[in-house]
C-alpha cells in the first residue's frame, strides 16, 4: 500500500517509486520456475536440449535490425537449422514486409499471448526456405500486451520446435525491447559507424548484461553472449575519417565483431520486393557479408571482408 503523504510532491515521488519497484519485480523474480528451461541447457554446444534464443537489438532506431534479423534467420535456415524469427515491435510490424509475408498474416504474437489462437496457427512458413518460419507482431495492440510470463510461455514452446529463435527487437529499452532481450541466450547488437549509434549501443550492452534472465540467475548460468554487427559501413569514408572506423567501434564498445555489412543500395530494393538481401548470393557484397556473419555466429572462423576501400583505377584518378 502506498501512503499518500502530506504534500503533493512527496506523494507523487512515493507513487513513482512504487510503480518503478512494481515494474522491476515483474522482471526480477526471486524464484525461477523455468517454463523456458535453464540456460545451461544450451551452453554445452550443438545439439542443444532446446532452441537457442538470439536477440537482434540496438539502442538507436534505423540501424538495420529488421534487415539483419531477416537475413540472419534466412541464413540459419539455409544451413539446415530450423529457425523461427519473431517480430517484437508490437504496434508497428515490419518484419513481414522484409520476408514478403505481409499478405499471409492472419494471427500474430499477441493473439498467441492472449490464447486467441494456437502458436501453430500464427506461425507462417517461408515459401522459399522450408526451415524458416515467422511469428508476426500485432499492428492493433500496444506493447503493454507483453508480459514476462506470457513471453516465456511462447518462447518455451518455440524453443522446443526450433533450433534457433531469432527475436527482432524494437530499438531502445522500452517494453518490447526489454521483453525481447530478457530471455536471450545471445544478443547481436546492431550499430552504424557513427557516434550517436555507438553510444546508444553501449547503453544497450549494459542493459543486456545486467537485466537479462541469465544475469538474474547467475551461478552456473553463463552471461548472455554479446557480439557486434556493424551495418552501413563505408571503408572509404572511415579511411577519410568521415565516420568511425572498426578500431574506433571496438574500442568504444569492447565486443567482438560478428559481421560488417557494407553500405548497399540493394537493401532497399530487397525490402521493397520482400526478399532478404542474403538471397542475392556471393556476387553481392552485402549478401556475402551477411552470409559470413551467419557462419561466424555458428563458430566458423572467417576473415572480415569489405572493410578496406576499393582501389581507384588510373582513369578514375585522372578523369574523376
Amino acid at each position: 500500500m502506498v501512503c499518500l503523504s502530506a504534500t503533493p510532491r512527496l506523494a507523487v515521488s512515493a507513487f513513482r517509486r512504487h510503480l518503478h519497484a512494481t515494474s522491476m519485480r515483474s522482471f526480477a523474480r526471486e524464484t525461477h520456475s523455468f517454463v523456458l528451461s535453464h540456460p545451461k541447457d544450451v551452453d554445452k554446444g550443438e545439439p542443444y536440449n532446446r532452441g537457442r534464443i538470439v536477440c537482434i537489438t540496438s539502442g538507436k532506431g534505423g540501424v538495420g535490425k529488421t534487415t539483419s534479423a531477416a537475413s540472419f534467420a534466412f541464413g540459419l535456415a539455409q544451413r539446415g537449422r530450423k529457425t523461427c524469427v519473431v517480430d517484437f515491435d508490437i504496434g508497428l510490424r515490419n518484419l513481414d514486409i522484409h520476408l514478403g509475408m505481409e499478405r499471409r498474416v492472419i494471427f500474430d504474437f499477441v493473439n498467441v499471448l492472449m490464447e486467441e489462437c494456437t502458436l501453430n496457427q500464427a506461425l507462417i512458413k517461408d515459401k522459399r526456405e522450408g526451415y524458416l518460419s515467422m511469428l508476426a507482431a500485432s499492428q492493433t495492440r500496444d506493447k503493454e500486451s507483453l508480459t514476462v510470463d506470457g513471453v516465456e510461455r511462447v518462447l518455451s514452446e518455440l524453443s522446443q520446435a526450433f533450433d534457433y529463435v531469432v527475436l527482432d527487437s524494437p530499438a531502445g529499452i522500452e517494453s518490447g525491447a526489454r521483453h525481447a532481450m530478457y530471455f536471450a541466450d545471445d544478443a547481436i547488437i546492431v550499430t552504424n559507424p557513427e557516434l550517436s549509434s555507438c553510444r546508444d549501443a553501449d547503453k544497450m550492452i549494459g542493459f543486456v548484461s545486467s537485466r537479462s534472465r541469465r544475469a538474474e540467475i547467475g551461478g552456473d548460468a553463463k552471461a548472455v553472449s554479446q557480439t557486434l554487427l556493424i551495418t552501413r559501413y563505408d571503408p572509404a569514408r572511415a579511411e577519410a575519417e568521415e565516420s568511425l572506423s572498426l578500431v574506433d567501434i571496438e574500442e568504444l564498445l569492447g565486443l567482438p565483431i560478428v559481421g560488417v555489412i557494407p553500405e548497399s543500395k540493394d537493401v532497399l530494393t530487397c525490402t521493397n520486393v520482400g526478399s532478404p538481401i542474403i538471397t542475392l548470393g556471393e556476387e553481392n557484397p552485402a549478401a556475402a557479408a551477411y552470409s559470413d556473419m551467419v557462419d561466424r555466429f555458428l563458430g566458423e572462423e572467417k576473415e572480415l571482408r569489405f572493410i578496406t576501400p576499393e582501389p581507384v583505377s588510373f582513369f578514375k584518378r585522372i578523369f574523376g
